[in-house]
């Protein structure tokens, strides 16, 4: 009789198992690894005072990304951001410029999906194009403006020396067409609990598994692939991880040539 040892096991699984299976298993390993470190971080911000420094929570808002304004502005940017920080801290507005493209500008407050919804609705076939510069903020506000994008067929681009962080990019994904400038900043991190409710841990991780679910699914939907959020959830809610042009390209954030992805939201 042959003892094999656990290394062993896994040696023969890896050299007999196809590249999508393993790669599968790698996400899936990667998504609990990033889930646990959230709920670390989640219970050691919201113990500690409630809020991420320079954020102050919207009661009943959970969980959220939040806006990535920490003292007055994104920290560390590869480039220049060129929008004044004040208004990025002000909920965000729409306004409808030449072109047929509609500018969003500020943080993604919950209710903003409604008020894009009212716009969208108003301004009807005119909108071509959402011009994203935004913080971020709630995740469930960012998924269905992302899915009403995609829906109404409209596309997505980040100017140069625009910001979108945080839920934004969840917004840019829906998309047709992507389009990040050279100068665009980009960048992504973990959720925080956006109440100032203290949460036990079965409800801290029930929390954390539907929000990551939502997410997961709604991007590979979009069409993103799954190291985009695998750096997401690595990211300490406080920071930011920037996206380089090649790994906007290497995740599908943009789309290639400017051609259209499909129009149906799944």
């Amino acid at each position: 009789m042959r003892f094999e040892t656990a290394g062993q096991r896994l040696k023969d699984y890896v050299l007999v198992a196809d590249d999508g299976t393993l790669m599968r298993h790698v996400f899936h390993a990667l998504l609990a690894a990033a889930i646990a470190f959230v709920l670390i971080d989640w219970h050691e911000i919201s113990t500690a005072n409630g809020k991420l420094p320079g954020y102050d929570p919207m009661p009943g808002s959970m969980p959220l990304l939040p806006p990535a304004l920490t003292e007055g502005k994104p920290q560390n940017a590869p480039v220049e951001i060129t929008s004044d920080a004040d208004v990025l801290a002000k909920p965000v507005r729409f306004e409808l410029q030449q072109g047929g493209v509609l500018l969003a500008r500020g943080t993604i407050e919950p209710g903003a999906a409604a008020r894009f919804q009212a716009e969208i609705d108003a301004r009807g076939e005119y909108v071509k194009s959402v011009a994203l510069d935004s913080p971020g903020g709630s995740i469930d506000d960012a998924l269905a403006i992302s899915r009403l994008i995609r829906e109404r067929g409209i596309g997505t681009r980040v100017a140069d020396g625009a910001l979108c962080a945080s839920s934004c990019p969840i917004i840019m994904a829906g998309g047709i067409m992507r389009v990040a400038d050279k100068d665009a900043v980009i960048g992504v991190h973990q959720v925080f609990n956006g109440t100032t409710e203290r949460l036990s841990a079965e409800r801290a991780m029930s929390e954390a598994q539907r929000m990551t679910a939502d997410v997961t699914r709604h991007l590979d939907a979009m069409g993103i692939k799954p190291g985009l959020w695998i750096h997401a959830m690595e990211t300490a809610p406080d920071r930011l991880y920037y996206l380089s042009q090649e790994e906007m390209k290497q995740y599908a954030l943009t789309t290639p040539n400017l051609s259209p992805v499909a129009k149906k939201a799944k």
